[in-house]
């Protein structure tokens, strides 16, 4: 009996194994050719596609029989299903079918009996598609088609076409991301994430795709080897305008006694679209009420160019440190509100504490490329010699504004390496730094603005008036063509302090941490109202409204990975960061993760949040 019960389990791995490599190659195929599985097949010609790239080769008679008159669009379950149903051939039953043709068995059709079969029977093909085939070097030979070495091919290229899309697949990141969320919290001890690396300075390009807009759906789609499940839960709300945002936050003026330090920083958005920024160590000496407090920070504001960071929404998420930096313990972050102002104040013991800063990415997100000329930035004077621009000086006045983060009108050597690691992806050192302090304009060893201005300056006469590293510079720095910030958003820290003097540093520029995301799902979990998902007791799903904000958070307590599908159909007057209204996240066993979040589109208008999450 144990062996008739070992013999089963195996055989339903064994059968495991083969649905998931399935299913792997259908997603991999389909994806070659559509941009998300939720998105459908829209016609003969794309179905005919889809299925070549998964190793098929349809005829128009197979094609008709899936898409007929009535059809008017196919979505990823229909694939999958075809796919089950249209096993591709194998070498014996291609060597049969040439069989019933070479009836001497020689392992050779003449080529002019080739063009006779295949321009008059079944599907008939032109003269010029059949010598396509018969040029082929690699199976012709003296008139002859070598059907045996035809049919290897055959069977070799069709399994090139999965495994190119398999490896497609697995290197283009971005297909993962836009299905399948990528940033699970794992509940359990030991969580492994990947190391977080300073951008290098990368010419971004200029014809980013943009997510789905507003509004625009697509057909819940599942595995067609996944089970069907009814099991959802779904949660509505209601929001007015956001006229008045004003909470119970203590406004800094109140506290003019309270000693205060500051520190700035910044959004970049990669062109993956992640989002990096600084982070920072807190040193409270001993135990004290503490207010503070994160916001956009308003540069120089020229007339005629918007600022779209200024409506970008910040966050900082407070984590106490113990005794290693991995341990990490969530305190609190910034739910209060104040316009554009988000803050906390509580008390805090005497130690260190890490400021982790965060946004959702609604509003910080690829923007529509626009052609509106590019700026010039350098030019030549009467005596021949390189300047730069009125309008590019301005800019460089604001990023140095952004990149002094102490705000004394200085930068420092660590100051300074943060705008390299941004913007090259290596560090000055101490002997590269006093070669600057030879040739360029410092005060007590810190570089001041004529000094930035005229460093900027070399790398033009560098590059001979070329001006392509410093487009790469203000690229990586969040500027388009046109010298406006539209991928970035600088934010400024107050932290206020009743009994003490706080320190405040900057420690890294990088991607947003296994830490952040831990924090991210806890606070959540900790504050958000929580619904068990109908007919599946180890799906629950939490969702916290934060100011403008709301977050949804998905634990799957389960000893299986679970694909939950999203849908924000009805919800009118929202922005999601996913950037699609319908979509689906894999959450592994005993973990959880973000599902989204989620901002008002018009803060003038009334919003309302309508989501279903269901189990696929």
């Amino acid at each position: 009996q144990k062996a008739t019960c070992s013999e089963s389990s195996q055989a339903k791995k064994s059968q495991h194994a083969e649905e998931a490599i399935f299913y792997m190659n259908c997603r991999a195929a389909y994806l070659t050719v559509l941009k998300s599985s939720l998105e459908n097949i829209k016609s003969k010609e794309q179905l005919s596609l889809v299925l070549q790239r998964a190793g098929r080769n349809p005829s128009q008679k197979t094609v008709n029989k899936y898409w007929t008159s009535q059809t008017t669009t196919l979505n990823f379950d229909d694939f999958c299903t075809i796919l089950k149903k249209e096993k591709p051939a194998t070498k014996t039953e291609l060597l049969e079918a040439f069989g019933k043709i070479d009836t001497d068995n020689t392992g050779y059709i003449l080529h002019d009996e080739l063009y006779k079969i295949l321009t008059t029977r079944g599907e008939k093909m032109t003269r010029d598609e059949v010598s396509a085939i018969t040029k082929q070097a690699d199976f012709n030979c003296g008139g002859k088609l070598d059907y045996n070495k035809f049919c290897d091919l055959y069977l070799t290229t069709s399994e090139q076409c999965c495994k190119t899309a398999r490896e497609k697949l697995e290197v283009d990141s971005r297909w993962r991301q836009q299905q399948f969320g990528s940033q699970a919290e794992t509940s359990s001890e030991g969580i492994t994430s990947p190391v977080s690396k300073p951008s290098p300075r990368i010419a971004r390009k200029t014809d980013h795709k943009l997510a789905p807009t507003k509004g625009e759906s697509r057909t819940p789609s599942r595995p067609s080897s996944a089970q069907s499940c009814k099991a959802s839960v779904s949660t509505t709300l209601s929001m007015g305008a956001s006229s008045n945002r004003t909470t119970k936050l203590i406004e800094p003026d109140t506290m003019k006694d309270w000693q205060c330090v500051q520190s700035k920083g910044c959004f970049y958005l990669e062109e993956d679209g992640e989002i990096i920024s600084h982070k920072y160590k807190l040193h409270l000496p001993q135990r004290s009420t503490v207010c503070i407090t994160i916001k956009p920070l308003n540069v120089r504001q020229v007339e005629g160019k918007s600022c779209h960071w200024l409506s970008v929404d910040t966050a900082l998420y407070i984590l106490k440190e113990n005794e290693t930096q991995e341990n990490l313990q969530l305190v609190s972050f910034t739910e209060q509100q104040n316009k554009e102002m988000f803050g906390w104040k509580g008390e805090l013991g005497s130690g260190v504490y890490w400021l982790l800063p965060f946004t959702t990415g609604c509003r910080l997100k690829k923007v529509k490329t626009q052609n509106a000329g590019e700026a010039k930035l350098v030019y030549r004077g009467e005596d021949g010699e390189l300047a730069l621009t009125k309008e590019f000086r301005a800019t460089l006045l604001d990023i140095f504004e952004t990149i002094d983060l102490d705000g004394n009108g200085l930068l420092s050597l660590e100051e300074y390496n943060f705008f390299e690691l941004r913007t090259s992806g290596e560090k000055c050192d101490e002997e590269a730094w006093a070669l600057c302090k030879e040739n360029f304009d410092m005060k007590k060893n810190e570089l001041t603005r004529q000094g930035f201005m005229d460093l900027n300056l070399m790398e033009a006469n560098d590059r001979e008036g070329d001006p392509s590293d410093l487009w790469v510079t203000l690229l990586s720095l969040g500027y388009n063509k046109a010298l406006e910030m539209t991928e970035a958003c600088p934010f400024v820290i107050d932290i206020y302090a009743e009994k003490c003097k706080p320190r405040l540093k900057a420690i890294y520029l990088e991607a947003g941490s296994w830490q952040l995301n831990r924090a991210i799902c806890k606070s959540v979990v900790n504050k958000g109202e929580a619904k068990v998902m109908d007919g599946c007791e180890n799906i629950i799903i939490y969702t916290y409204k934060a100011g403008r904000r709301i977050t949804s958070v998905i634990e799957n307590k389960s000893e299986n990975k679970v694909i939950i599908h999203v849908n924000n159909e009805q919800s009118k007057n929202c922005l999601s960061n996913r950037g699609l209204t319908v979509f689906a996240v894999e959450v592994a066993p005993k973990s959880m993760m973000v599902s989204q979040h989620v901002m008002p589109l018009n803060e003038q208008e009334e919003w309302l949040y309508n989501c279903v999450h269901s189990l696929l």
